[in-house]
């Protein structure tokens, strides 16, 4: 028999080695909770000047020369929650008019034109609990911008036409808003919590949107837009001095309302029991909301809360490994304290699961909160639940416009500016016992109040033996009003 050339000899002695010394082929896949991180960087404030105008107006100044590009926002004391009961949409149409309406120096075809030559943008909108103005400009095309920026802001026209535009939009989206069962659990959640009549869960309808006109909008702008209730943000590739003073060009004349008033609707539970149900025949899903009214963000729990959230949710939480791994119920899952800045949010949970499996879901749900109130975690959860906070926290601060935002925010919702160290100091603190004593204090089943989107008629078992009260919610659109 022929010996083999000593060249293939040799090959074939190469490709043993590699084989047998290639990280790839040789490791085995490391399960997810043996993998290795390098240590995140601190959260670190980039440097920022704050100061205020004589009417009252507050300023905050980032420089950032990394591109060339400059953006700002102007966030406004005002929201939603203020408008009207018999005109919700109200707030809503104000934020979008102020831009799709051009101002009193340009019309909208002119400011769009403008911007769009310019690839720059101007923005509006008020939401629940603020309004927001903001740009974004190249640093050649600053000064242009902001022109258009501060007109928006001080001088919109509210145009008639553009006013019915933004009407129509409205009424498009209320015509659609059953079409979505998650969407719909979620807003029809807030109803059952808040009360379908609270400024925290009403609804926009034909009737009310009818009930708009132009003088409405200028007079919730006159209301509400005046530079003592205004916080403004710039960040980017500016000259301190230089913007110092364009700011003080076109703001400084605007004179402040010493009179303006903001007072924050109260907040409280409309149901502490039952079941409310949506009957949709046509799922072959339930999508389902479980929960109570909870607290606001500054409670001095809330760090603790969070790092509980961590341990009830996510890959490797609780609600995930038994109601989705172990017992196959759900789709999705959750469970998380959810609070607001200034009025109390919710605790909330609920996922999703085929209709056959729609009450095995809730009872192993509420079986998970019972067990985390009355057991410790373990040294483990606790160790896992913050690592995933305080790693996931650095990455809020990535860009010096996410900081400025937090600081703005926090301000304006009259939070200490310290208050992301305090947060972060307080979660790695954490003990065991604080969570289960957090859990014991904050999570009341006794006042849960469960909403399911589903199938009637294949939710089986059915809703009814789960022992509460079951309250059918009718959520037809009620029909526009053309006389």
């Amino acid at each position: 028999m022929k010996k083999l050339p000593w060249i293939f000899v040799g090959i074939a002695t190469l490709l043993l080695i590699i084989l047998f010394n290639s990280p790839v082929l040789a490791l085995t896949p490391k399960h997810y909770t043996d993998l290795e991180f390098p240590t995140l960087k601190n959260v670190e404030i980039p440097n920022y000047e704050r100061y205020q105008l004589d009417n009252g107006m507050v300023v905050y100044l980032m420089e950032d020369h990394s591109l060339p590009l400059v953006s700002g926002t102007a966030i406004i004391r005002t929201g939603n929650r203020l408008e009207p009961a018999d005109k919700v949409g109200l707030a809503d149409l104000t934020g979008t008019v102020m831009r799709i309406g051009g101002t009193q120096q340009h019309s909208a075809d002119q400011l769009n034109q403008i911007l769009e030559d310019k690839a720059a943008i101007v923005e509006t909108s008020i939401g629940e609990s603020s309004g927001s103005a903001s740009f974004e400009s190249l640093t050649e095309d600053l000064e242009t911008v902001f022109n258009l920026f501060v007109e928006v802001l001080r001088s919109p026209l509210f145009p008639e036409d553009k006013i019915q535009l933004a009407k129509q939009q409205i009424n498009s989206s209320i015509s659609r808003r059953n079409d979505d069962p998650g969407v719909m659990a979620s807003r029809e959640f807030k109803k059952v919590i808040y009360g379908e009549k609270s400024p925290y869960s009403r609804t926009e309808e034909y009737a009310t949107i009818n009930n708009i006109n132009r003088q409405d909008l200028v007079n919730f702008y006159e209301q509400y837009f005046y530079p003592n209730n205004l916080i403004l943000g710039i960040v980017g590739d500016f000259n301190s001095p230089e913007i110092k003073q364009l700011i003080t060009n076109k703001f400084s004349d605007w004179k402040a309302n010493e009179k303006v008033a903001y007072n924050i609707p109260s907040a409280e539970q409309k149901n502490e029991t039952g079941v409310f149900f949506i009957n949709q025949p046509q799922l072959t899903q339930s999508n389902i909301r479980i929960g109570h009214l909870a607290g606001k963000a500054n409670e001095p729990d809330y760090p603790t809360l969070t790092v509980l959230n961590g341990v009830l949710n996510g890959f490797g939480g609780r609600l995930f490994n038994e109601i989705r791994s172990r017992q196959g119920l759900a789709y999705s899952v959750y469970g998380a304290w959810q609070p607001n800045y200034d009025y109390p949010g919710v605790f909330a949970g609920g996922g999703q699961t085929r209709s056959e499996a729609t009450v095995p879901f809730i009872q192993s749900w509420k079986t998970e909160i019972e067990k985390i109130r009355n057991n410790p975690i373990s040294e483990e959860e606790l160790a896992s639940a913050k690592d995933s906070i305080l790693n996931s926290f650095v990455f809020n601060f990535q860009k010096p416009e996410q900081t400025l935002s937090r600081l703005m925010r926090y301000e304006y919702f009259a939070y200490p500016s310290d208050f992301i160290f305090t947060y972060q100091q307080k979660v790695k603190t954490t003990t065991i016992q604080e969570v289960q004593l957090a859990a014991q204090k904050y999570l009341q089943p006794d006042k849960l109040v469960t909403l399911v989107v589903g199938n009637e008629a294949e939710i089986k078992p059915p809703l009814t033996s789960l022992n509460e009260k079951i309250t059918t919610l009718d959520i037809t659109i009620p029909e526009p009003n053309n006389s």
